[in-house]
Order: C-alpha cells, then sequence, then structure tokens
C-alpha cells in the first residue's frame, strides 16, 4: 500500500482486515490470495453478509471519525518561520517580547461585536450520541475557555421531548439545555453558542426559535461538511424513535412504518435504522431570502458553513457571502472528523484542506482588491495542534481569522470524562495516578480555575469541561511561544510570509515561497 494515497478494503474504522496484512494488492486491497474458505474479515467479505451497514463506521455512538487517506500536499509540507530581529505587536526589547505577551484574542462580525480569546471554536457538534453523551464537557469547556461553540444539525429533529405545532418547533429540551449550559458559563462576554440549520431544521423552524426563544445571537446556515456529499445521518436502535423521525420529515431506512420491516427488526434481521438528512439546493435568491428572513427574526451575527465541494461552489460560496454581507464564513475541507459518514465518501470525496484554503484565499483576495465586502473567514478540516493553527491563521491571512476543530476538542473532552469516571471509583490508571488522584492534582489547570471560581463552583465542574479547558491552555500557550519566534505578538500581525512551502508541488498550490526562494531579495542585500 506504500505507493498509493488510499487504503483500501481494510480499517479499523470500519472492523475489517486483511488475511494477508503483508501481501495486498494496491489498487483494490484484496489480499494477493483471496482463498475460497475465507470468513471475511476484509471489507468485502464483511460487505458480502452485513451489506449497507459496512459502509459506515464502527462501532456507532462511541467513536469519531476521520479520513486515512494520505493527500499528495497537507500541512506538514509547510514550516513556520521564526526570525532574529525585530517585533511586531510589542516593542523590540528583549524583556518586552516574551511570549506570554502574545495576545490572542480575535474579534469579528459586522460589528467586531464576537470576541474570543483564541482564535478557534468547534464548528458542528449535532444530534450524534458522541455529541449528546459528551455536551456538558464541550459547552462548559468553551464557555469558560472564551471560545465559540456550534450546536449542529438535526439536534431538534431527534428530540423526542420537542414540541411541534403547524410543523414548527415552539418548544425543546435538549437544545434548549445546550444553549443554556453555556450561557450559563460564559464569561466577560468572551465566546459565542451557535446554532446551525440544514434543510430538515429550516423546514421546522429551529434557528427562529433559537433566536426568539433561547436569545441566540449567532445562526448558521449549513450547506455541507468537509466529512460527506450528502446530509447527515445517525443509526436509530428504536423502532419508536424511528417511527417518529419518519413523521418529522426525515428519510428514514428502511421504512419504519413498513410491516415487513418491523417484523424483520423485532426478529433481529438488522439492529439499527438509518435516518438520513437531504441535500441543500443552493439558489442565490433564495439564499438572499433566508438570510433576510433571520434578520427580521432577530438574529444579530448570520454565518454560512459550506464543505469540500469543487471550486465553483467554493466561489459561490464566498461570493453569497459578499453580497449579503454575511459575518463568518466557514470553509471545511475533506477528510474531516464526523460521527457516522460512509467511510469510502469520508477518504475519497472533496477538496483537500492545502488545496481548498489555498484556493479559499485566492478568492478572497480577489474580492478584497475589488473592494468587495467580505465576511471574516474560518478554516476546518483535520486541525488539532497550535502549529496547524498557526499554518492556517498564515496561509489564510489576513482574511482568515478562526480555526475550526471537533474531533480534537470532542477528544480532550472525552479524555477528561473518563479520568473524572476513575477517580470517582478510585480506579485512577497508573498512567495519570503519577500526577495524582483527585481533579486538582491531575488538571494543571485546576490551580487557576479555582482561583476564578468559587470553590463550590469548581467542584460542580464536570472533568469532560476540564478536559476541554485544559487542552484549549495547552493550544494557547503553544501558539504563543510559535508567534513569539516569529516576533508576531497579535494575531492581526500574522502574515503568509510566516510559513514556507516544503516543496515546489506546496508552492504551487498555495502560493507560498518555496523555502529555498524564500527572503532572496534581502538576503542579496544583506550578503552586498
Amino acid at each position: 500500500m506504500a505507493n498509493t494515497y488510499s487504503r483500501m478494503n481494510a480499517s479499523a474504522a470500519t472492523l475489517t482486515k486483511n488475511r494477508t496484512m503483508d501481501s495486498v494488492t494496491p489498487s483494490s486491497g484484496l489480499c494477493v490470495t483471496c482463498v475460497d474458505g475465507c470468513i471475511g474479515m476484509c471489507e468485502v467479505g464483511k460487505s458480502a453478509y452485513r451489506g449497507h451497514e459496512v459502509l459506515y463506521p464502527q462501532p456507532y455512538g462511541v467513536i469519531t471519525t476521520a479520513a486515512e487517506k494520505t493527500y499528495p500536499v497537507d500541512y506538514s509540507h509547510f514550516n513556520i518561520m521564526g526570525t532574529a530581529v525585530g517585533a511586531h505587536g510589542v516593542e523590540a526589547d528583549s524583556d518586552k517580547a516574551v511570549f506570554p505577551a502574545v495576545n490572542l484574542d480575535v474579534c469579528f462580525g459586522h460589528d467586531k461585536g464576537i470576541k474570543y480569546r483564541y482564535p478557534w471554536h468547534i464548528p458542528g457538534i449535532g444530534s450524534t450520541s458522541v455529541a449528546k453523551n459528551n455536551w456538558d464537557g464541550l459547552a462548559i469547556g468553551s464557555a469558560l475557555a472564551g471560545t465559540g461553540l456550534t450546536i449542529g444539525e438535526n439536534v431538534v429533529g431527534m428530540d423526542n421531548e420537542a414540541v411541534f405545532k403547524n410543523g414548527r418547533v415552539v418548544d425543546t429540551a435538549d437544545l434548549k439545555r445546550r444553549v443554556t449550559l453555556y450561557q450559563q458559563h460564559q464569561r466577560d462576554g468572551y465566546g459565542a453558542i451557535i446554532v446551525q440549520a440544514n434543510v430538515e431544521d429550516s423546514n421546522l423552524g429551529v434557528l427562529e426559535y433559537a433566536i426568539e426563544q433561547l436569545g441566540v445571537q449567532c445562526v448558521e446556515m449549513k450547506w455541507g461538511q468537509g466529512a460527506k456529499d450528502i446530509g447527515g445521518e445517525v443509526k436509530i436502535d428504536d423502532l419508536k424513535q424511528a417511527q417518529l423521525l419518519y413523521e418529522r420529515g426525515y428519510v428514514v431506512l428502511p421504512n419504519p412504518t413498513d410491516p415487513d420491516v418491523i417484523r424483520a427488526f423485532e426478529h433481529g434481521a438488522f439492529k439499527a435504522f438509518e435516518r438520513h438528512s437531504r441535500v441543500g439546493m443552493v439558489e442565490e435568491e433564495a439564499f438572499a431570502a433566508r438570510v433576510a428572513q433571520l434578520r427580521d427574526a432577530g438574529a444579530k451575527y448570520v454565518f454560512l458553513k459550506t464543505g469540500a465541494y469543487r471550486p465553483a461552489d467554493l466561489a459561490r460560496a464566498i461570493t453569497f457571502a459578499s453580497r449579503y454581507k454575511i459575518d463568518l464564513l466557514t470553509v471545511d475541507a475533506a477528510g474531516g472528523g464526523t460521527g457516522m459518514s460512509p467511510w469510502r465518501m469520508m477518504n475519497e470525496w472533496g477538496v483537500p484542506p492545502v488545496y481548498l484554503h489555498s484556493l479559499l484565499h485566492q478568492y478572497a483576495d480577489r474580492l478584497a482588491k475589488r473592494g468587495d465586502y467580505l465576511p471574516a473567514l474560518a478554516l476546518a478540516g483535520g486541525f488539532s495542534f497550535e502549529d496547524q493553527i498557526f499554518k492556517g491563521l498564515a496561509l489564510g491571512s489576513p482574511y482568515v481569522k478562526i480555526i475550526g476543530m471537533a474531533r480534537a476538542p470532542l477528544a480532550a473532552t472525552m479524555v477528561g470524562k473518563t479520568i473524572g469516571r476513575t477517580i470517582d471509583t478510585q480506579q485512577v490508571p497508573v498512567y495519570v495516578s503519577r500526577f495524582g488522584n483527585s481533579k486538582d492534582d491531575i488538571f494543571v489547570t485546576s490551580v487557576e480555575l479555582r482561583q476564578k471560581m468559587q470553590d463550590a463552583a469548581f467542584e460542580s465542574l464536570p472533568t469532560g469541561a476540564l478536559g476541554l479547558y485544559t487542552y484549549y491552555e495547552r493550544l494557547g500557550q503553544g501558539l504563543r511561544q510559535l508567534m513569539a519566534g516569529s516576533r508576531k505578538f497579535g494575531l492581526e500581525h500574522l502574515s503568509r510570509d510566516d510559513i514556507a512551502a516544503l516543496t515546489p508541488e506546496a508552492a504551487k498550490i498555495s502560493g507560498i515561497p518555496f523555502i529555498m526562494d524564500m527572503d532572496a531579495a534581502e538576503s542579496d542585500k544583506i550578503l552586498g
């Protein structure tokens, strides 16, 4: 498989493997010798008896998944450029130009009214079980850190307690809880809770309800995401819920009202139904009307999120965002993490991160140079550490203000939650217990948070929130160190000159200079 970008026919994501692990045909992923009598451990074999179930990563509900395809160019093909001279944003004094002095605050929106303590947020965690089961940590951790959190698609539609009147939502349990949990822990006006809507959400009036009943200021229209080319999907293991979602207008497979299907489910022929969302049909007139509706309903900020579609759709997204004064455009690239996207689709469709983000910069530059309005831009697609955040902000500067991350923050939240369970049961594993056996000992940010909060409030914090907050603290310090090394002490000073392409191909795609060509004129001048 070493000569291919893709891995075929066997993956931990689909719980499959080859019989002959060291001898696999690169093009198909089949074992070089496929033997009559094999029980079917590979993806082809498993598909022979579980069919469409093998389209999706497994086990559903307790995992997030992202592509394992190796793209020809990715963010590792760039290096961060430091310098030994000067400082931007602080006096060029060794006693003042220290990395804790780097300011990571970012403001955006038409009136610069949204402010974050860090230049990243979570761009969409929706109706999947893994999101719902970790919401306490995600919401409280994000709010305490002063960053944004987006409630993704289908949350209202999946809420068994939601109340509808004439096909429109008038009350909820889950969405109300998610919004309120964030709002209760927000500090000093930093951060934002954002509610997103797809086709079904729009039909149900979710954004109007969020604005009018829950006091949400930021709403987001969703064209798609980087993980898949279709609408959102989840598995439903309860017949009554599958029938409820079918009645609410979702595509549910197989039909949960069909008597034969009901009998097959009850007899255990299959274990779960699939709930799918519809794909949107983008038209400029309808887009303009929807933006106006949301503003008339009281939305203070309107966002748009688009996925890894072909370049023409990216051009369409940034043009519409410009014409109708959208506050934030998020561009999510191929391979991104999700709850349950079809596995091969996640690996093989869409424009990968460096390619899509480079096109976005080209398009934004074109609009900016002719004086058009530009929204703040956000990049998403596999970001997880401070070096990648730096590179994304630099590649997209001066237009990109935010990096979107979902899988990594969710991983930090889940680890924090799991550690909390081991503390409660007094079974802290050796790997962790070397730091201690309590929240105060294990989570390095506990001292800081105790100082900022009352003891009772700190004690009530879920450890999932501590995990996310502490992960963010690490990212913040790491990013400050990288920026100080480049002598950039505020995000507004980051530029494309702060990174270099390591290969001619990376340089060609991104427009970032090849490392051997950087500073050529300045070096000649220094050398005389």
